[in-house]
């Protein structure tokens, strides 16, 4: 996918690319708190919908008519919709933000000094707020390991929320300056330019989750950090916990083939099936408390909530068992590539500006 060459736009400090998929209700939120947040910063909004047809096209021209609109035909992932936007940027930093975040007072500006102070600085990110202002924890994370998918219980996160498995200590760390992390959400996750293109990009095979683990992986692997960001604030509205939002069956398979794609990429496939085998134990470990519960509360258990815990469970077995085939065709077998976007599909109202050769 190359950049059309009949226009071109001078390099702005800053892209931000916004990817939607059925999130228009949020979108007009999210760029009004962009627009509010990025004044004396020369950027550009780039707007890529992931084939939702869900009149985000129609908000963006009439409210926002600076930003660059770009209609996918079809869905194929969230890594591959943020490559195709950046294949559109000039910015020489790279904002990825979710369309259902809310970017509070100044806090583009306090990320983008971050990586222009720290030169060591691949990546930043944001404190990331839910809803009801309380942090979300997976907004810093560990990368993935066998144990801590394994131990990755609400319970044990609270008793020890320093814990080095989780990754999560900069949230309660003393400094106001930025931290040193292992992973960034990509729900807000800003990148140098150079080391985006360095690095390769998001790895396609990712259709959702852990593409931003597989990044911020590979900028600390080649050399740079990733930085967490304290005092930019950041509501995401849509990651709430899931005691607020039960995880669907697809959200537990997808989220759980991308944990065993990164470990064979990073690991080694014998580790992955190791994964895949420690899963199996999760699983039905997760299945027999839940028909404890229901014994123990002799039967007086939420009955909606049983039948959600059954079913997840029950198809997050099924995947460790390699019976839902459809996830890793979803994913991982996916060839990397950037979708064709037609010039009908592009919608902007920038300046245009010819080739210096033209």
């Amino acid at each position: 996918m190359q950049q059309p060459q009949s226009w071109e736009r001078l390099q702005k400090d800053l892209s931000i690319i916004v990817v939607n998929w059925n999130s228009a209700g949020f979108l007009q939120k999210c760029l009004s708190s962009i627009q509010s947040s990025v004044a004396g910063i020369s950027h550009e909004i780039i707007v890529v919908d992931n084939a939702s047809f869900d009149g985000s096209r129609d908000i963006v021209e009439k409210e926002f008519p600076s930003a660059l609109f770009l209609q996918a035909p079809r869905n194929e992932g969230y890594a591959k919709a943020n490559n195709l936007g950046f294949q559109f940027s000039t910015g020489r930093n790279i904002l990825f933000l979710n369309p259902d975040t809310e970017v509070v007072g100044t806090a583009i500006g306090t990320m983008l000094r971050t990586l222009d102070s720290e030169r060591s600085a691949g990546a930043a990110g944001a404190k990331l707020l839910n809803s009801d202002g309380s942090v979300q924890a997976s907004c810093v994370q560990a990368f993935p390991t066998i144990l801590n998918q394994m131990l990755d219980f609400d319970l044990l996160r609270r008793m020890f929320p320093r814990a080095s498995m989780w990754g999560c200590a900069a949230l309660s760390a003393a400094s106001q300056g930025p931290i040193e992390v292992e992973v960034i959400s990509g729900a807000c996750l800003m990148v140098k330019r150079q080391v985006f293109e360095a690095v390769g990009l998001f790895d396609t095979r990712y259709f959702m989750y852990s593409e931003d683990v597989d990044l911020c992986f590979r900028i600390r692997k080649a050399g740079w950090k990733n930085y967490f960001v304290d005092t930019a604030i950041v509501i995401h509205h849509g990651g709430e916990s899931s005691s607020k939002a039960p995880e669907s069956e697809f959200t537990a398979v997808m989220l759980r083939e991308s944990r065993y794609i990164y470990m064979s990429q990073w690991l080694g496939r014998l580790y992955a099936m190791g994964y895949r085998m420690s899963t199996i134990l999760v699983a039905l470990a997760r299945m027999a408390a839940v028909a404890l519960f229901v014994t123990v509360t002799l039967g007086l258990a939420d009955t909606v909530f049983v039948q959600r815990a059954m079913s997840k469970w029950y198809r997050v077995l099924r995947w460790a068992l390699g019976m839902e085939a459809w996830a890793a065709e979803m994913g991982g077998l996916q060839v990397r590539h950037v979708p064709e976007v037609s010039q009908a599909d592009v919608s902007h109202q920038l300046p245009v500006r010819q080739h210096e050769h033209e």
